[in-house]
């Protein structure tokens, strides 16, 4: 599958309910080639899903207003098992990521996050999901 998918192609879903926040990361992203997507609540972010099966990675907020971050982690995991998904928060809580490392959450970072380091953990679940795919379809 992985030679069907051309390499660079990196489809991301960004979700928080700070619309700065996220449309200052969606143009940073874009402008290093990748294809992105907003939702500003975990309801929207799921109708998202839904409706566009080539997204790859998630980048979530953990604390939104209605359904919050771990909830929603919860429902991609169960309806999208090989989407891969990273935890943002401004309030980092030792209990929060135990949580979302334990409903399959990709990795918990705080929000105020380094460019690169972000860049490096995309790519690394991007390969992830890759993977997982190859070996679904063995």
């Amino acid at each position: 599958m992985s030679n069907i998918i051309e390499t660079n192609s990196t489809t991301i879903l960004l979700v928080d309910d700070e619309k700065i926040l996220v449309e200052l990361m969606s143009k940073r992203l874009i402008t290093r080639n990748y294809i992105v997507f907003t939702a500003s609540s975990g309801i929207e972010a799921l109708e998202v899903l839904k409706t566009n099966k080539t997204i790859d990675i998630v980048i979530l907020d953990v604390k939104m207003a209605g359904m919050d971050g771990i909830e929603t982690l919860k429902l991609i995991k169960k309806s999208y098992p090989l989407v891969e998904v990273i935890m943002l928060t401004g309030y980092p809580q030792v209990d929060d990521a135990i949580d979302c490392m334990r409903f399959g959450a990709y990795d918990y970072l705080k929000k105020v996050v380094d460019f690169d380091n972000l860049l490096v953990k995309i790519t690394l679940a991007k390969q992830k999901k890759l993977t997982g795919e190859e070996n679904a379809l063995k």
